[in-house]
């Protein structure tokens, strides 16, 4: 079966489908009143086989399913992904539109006006050559869960809105937009499909001009729940099906420029250089040797660098490297910042080059809301699955939508812990589990909130 013939099966399987004319549940409750699905609704399941062929459905956009996965934010791969998801989107009753940071959305009208939205989603960009499992378990078990939804013939009491984020592995744009984070200056940042944020967000739809109308407020979400894979091997180490997410880590980037002075490199003494190059390399091992010694759980990287001129026989004259720091408080990432700081400025007496720092990206550390977090875990309860309350070490949308909204994620297990690669699996009855307890976390929100 070809992809388009899939999508076709697809969209036939959720066509026809009537949805209730009144909220399930009545009236919205006073408060928050309980995090479990009703109990009418405990043996609802979502169609696993199916997302599980969706998922591979998804993966020729991007390459070969099971093999490199090219699908980058902003490239013609990510073009033909959102174009198919589009499809199945408004094929389960989804209404459709792309705002100006290029997010791809699709809503559904609830029973009980005004009552904000529930969102559930994430991304379906890839890192370069990586793996078909990291973000889109979460878009396409959210489209799974609306078309059990509409065949079931269920209206919840909540608008229902699935999100597709744009450009998250180049920095979350899409979903920082929604939180008011994305400054001016990332636009003209490169991305690996050769095309700056800016000119990617046009391609994808979007309007760079217009992106601060994508902010959203306080209020606005009455939740947001993300499926992931967890992309570590606690889960599986431990035999656990289901990780409920405590929290995310917060993440800062700067740009390092390491100045020195550019020389012949046949008729300069080493004694009389000003390396720029020799500077930067014993700064990355300063980093990692001062990082790696702290107590806790911080990650220090230099992940990109590059020498000028580039020449092999003159001697470097500057160089351009990044700088990213980890952790659950933006408190020990400011302190390190500082301490790798002053380790760059003795670094430069030795060397005789200079360093300097300039901040091009945050994403802040965010709590997972304990009503989502308590969701999840009833909804694992519901299914009889154990759950573990964990933290979250890679960054991902739901913390930037915590800025205006509770937030939660639910983890299912990577195989060997492996992510952002190529060989980047989950079992087929994780995704099943993980698609299961994402709907009835949605159904205990929408009769609890």
């Amino acid at each position: 079966m070809d992809r388009r013939d899939f999508t076709l099966r697809m969209l036939a399987a959720a066509g026809g489908l009537a949805l209730a004319p009144q909220g399930l549940w009545g009236a919205a409750p006073q408060g928050f009143g309980g995090v479990r699905a009703p109990s009418g609704l405990a043996d609802l399941r979502i169609d696993g086989p199916r997302l599980n062929r969706s998922l591979e459905a998804l993966a020729p956009s991007g390459g070969d399913w099971g093999g490199p996965n090219r699908r980058v934010a902003y490239s013609d791969a990510d073009l033909v992904g959102r174009e198919l998801l589009r499809e199945w989107m408004e094929g389960v009753g989804l209404s459709t539109r792309i705002d100006a940071a290029g997010n791809l959305l699709g809503t559904l009208p609830g029973s009980v006006p005004g009552l904000p939205p529930l969102m559930m989603g994430s991304h379906i960009d890839s890192v370069p050559d990586g793996g078909h499992f990291d973000g889109p378990l979460g878009v396409l078990a959210a489209v799974e869960v609306v078309r059990r939804l509409r065949e079931e013939g269920l209206t919840l009491r909540h608008p229902l809105e699935v999100a597709n984020f744009a450009n998250e592995e180049g920095g979350k744009t899409g979903s920082r937009a929604m939180s008011g984070e994305v400054t001016g200056l990332e636009w003209d940042i490169p991305t690996a499909s050769g095309h700056t944020i800016g000119e990617g967000t046009i391609r994808l739809g979007g309007d760079p001009d217009r992106a601060a109308e994508v902010r959203r407020e306080t209020g606005s979400l009455a939740a947001y729940v993300e499926l992931h894979i967890e992309q570590g091997a606690v889960l599986e180490r431990l035999g656990i099906p289901v990780g409920v997410v405590e929290g995310i880590v917060g993440i800062r980037r700067w740009n390092v420029e390491v100045e020195g002075v550019p020389n012949h490199a046949g008729t300069t003494p080493m004694n009389a250089r000003q390396d720029a190059l020799v500077g930067a390399a014993r700064f990355v091992d300063a980093v990692y040797r001062s990082v790696g010694g702290m107590p806790g759980s911080a990650v220090a990287t230099v992940g990109r660098i590059e020498a000028f001129p580039g020449a092999p026989n003159v001697v470097p004259g500057r160089v351009r490297l990044s700088l990213e720091v980890r952790d659950l408080a933006l408190e020990t990432i400011d302190g390190i910042r500082l301490e790798v700081g002053a380790l760059a400025e003795e670094i430069g007496a030795e060397t005789g080059t200079r360093f300097a720092f300039q901040p091009f990206y945050l994403s802040r550390p965010a709590p997972c809301a304990p009503l989502v977090q308590d969701g999840v875990a009833a909804a694992a309860t519901t299914l009889g699955l154990p759950s573990l309350r964990m933290p979250s070490g890679a960054g991902h949308d739901a913390q930037s939508i915590a800025a205006f909204a509770p937030v939660g994620m639910i983890f299912v297990p990577s195989v060997q812990g492996i992510s952002h690669s190529p060989e980047e699996f989950t079992a087929p009855g994780d995704v099943e589990n993980g698609g299961n307890v994402l709907l009835h976390t949605l159904l205990g929100l929408d009769a609890g909130l």
